[in-house]
């Protein structure tokens, strides 16, 4: 177990390359609350992630529980997959863009 959470640990830290204080900043916009997929009417999955994704990253190594660790493994997979389906052109200003963001990765970084 203490393998896989290492590996967890360092994946996460290659897909979020924001850190808490800028996804907070983030969080705030109005580009970030108009992003991502409101399945259950209310805050998009991204847009609570993002505030899950601080969580995480202000805490210390020891005080993450099996539930940090697997949203951190979620986090993970949905960068990787986002990251997969990159439209062509500038995508400063996209929803593309600013979903990864939710989640903690600005591609433009």
């Amino acid at each position: 177990m203490a393998e896989d959470r290492e590996r967890i640990s360092a994946e996460f830290g290659e897909a979020v390359n924001m850190t808490a204080a800028e996804l907070e900043r983030w969080l705030r916009t109005p580009e970030s609350e108009a992003a991502g997929d409101r399945s259950g009417g209310g805050e998009s999955t991204g847009h609570e992630s993002g505030r899950r994704i601080t969580e995480i990253l202000r805490k210390k190594k020891g005080d993450l529980s099996d539930d940090d660790y697997a949203h951190m493994r979620k986090v993970t997979g949905y960068v990787h997959r986002h990251l997969a389906q990159r439209p062509s052109g500038d995508v400063t200003d996209t929803r593309w863009r600013h979903s990864l963001m939710n989640w903690g990765h600005d591609p433009t970084k």
